[in-house]
């Protein structure tokens, strides 16, 4: 199996309220409460009340060597999320096969003429979906964990203009994130972003979102571009809460890991939709 170095986000997972940008460089760390992100001027905590904000305190900092088991384990739990994300509320995405389905499920009754067999044909359908969406989505990761996943510091952390964080809560890595530089077009990507399922509902997203924006702007980047697989709409919302405009996409992309082979092209499709959020005039 060819595996190139995969150019998917991973999925968003929550969408927090629009607040005011942040203050930061690279090489600082942002220690906010969920309750409070964003805001520019937080007056001091209520002595009674320093407790709470202790607890609900987020820090996002740059990836250290430690990170990596909590970081790899979030990652793939969140892309496992999309196997039966893909199967089952992709087809609602997907007219085109909708129709292939029904065509496959009436064909079926005209050759059996068993009302039986016809009635189990949709699920048939809908089982051969999930696996197939279980077996690509589980060579993508087999991917991934072996290409920028399996040594973060020399594809982030090393080279200049990229940098990988993770956000932390009560001393637990609970959300990752990374931006690559790329100096072709002088763009900054936005990547691997995911938030621990058990974490969700505290704007963990946008302020890692937030990170990387602001990372870009520091460095003098003229946009920041994504490109999402996502099927839930969080997702998208996220992205445009934080500025960015979609610019186009395809019906039917091919993940790293793919096979294309027949069986696969009848029963994993996907979306994959661009993104960009220009920051200034080149």
């Amino acid at each position: 199996m060819h595996c190139s170095s995969p150019k998917m986000v991973c999925e968003t997972k929550i969408v927090a309220d629009e607040h005011d940008a942040i203050q930061g460089t690279k090489k600082d760390s942002i220690i906010l409460s969920s309750s409070q992100m964003w805001t520019s001027s937080t007056p001091a905590p209520n002595p009674l009340e320093e407790n709470d904000v202790r607890k609900d305190t987020v820090l996002i900092r740059e990836f250290e060597r430690t990170d990596h088991v909590e970081v790899r384990r979030i990652f793939y739990e969140g892309i496992m999320e999309r196997i039966p994300n893909t199967a089952f509320r992709g087809i609602l995405q997907q007219s085109q096969t909708q129709f292939v389905y029904a065509l496959l499920t009436l064909m079926c009754f005209v050759v059996t003429k068993s009302l039986a067999l016809t009635c189990c044909a949709p699920f048939l359908l809908m089982g051969a979906r999930y696996f197939y969406s279980h077996k690509v989505i589980h060579s993508y990761l087999a991917c991934a964990l072996h290409t920028d996943m399996a040594d973060i510091e020399e594809y982030y952390m090393k080279p200049t203009g990229s940098c990988f964080w993770v956000a932390v809560l009560e001393g637990q890595v609970v959300g990752i994130v990374a931006a690559q530089g790329r100096e072709d077009d002088n763009t900054v990507e936005l990547r691997r972003m995911s938030v621990d399922s058990r974490f969700r509902g505290k704007g963990i997203a946008k302020l890692l979102g937030r990170r990387v924006l602001e990372f870009a702007m520091h460095n003098n980047y003229a946009a920041v571009v994504l490109g999402t697989t996502a099927v839930k709409m969080a997702a998208h919302k996220l992205y445009e809460s934080l500025g960015f405009r979609r610019t186009g996409g395809t019906e039917d992309y091919m993940l790293p890991g793919m096979s294309r082979s027949p069986q696969e092209r009848l029963f994993f499709q996907i979306r994959y939709q661009r993104y960009r959020l220009q920051l200034r005039e080149e």
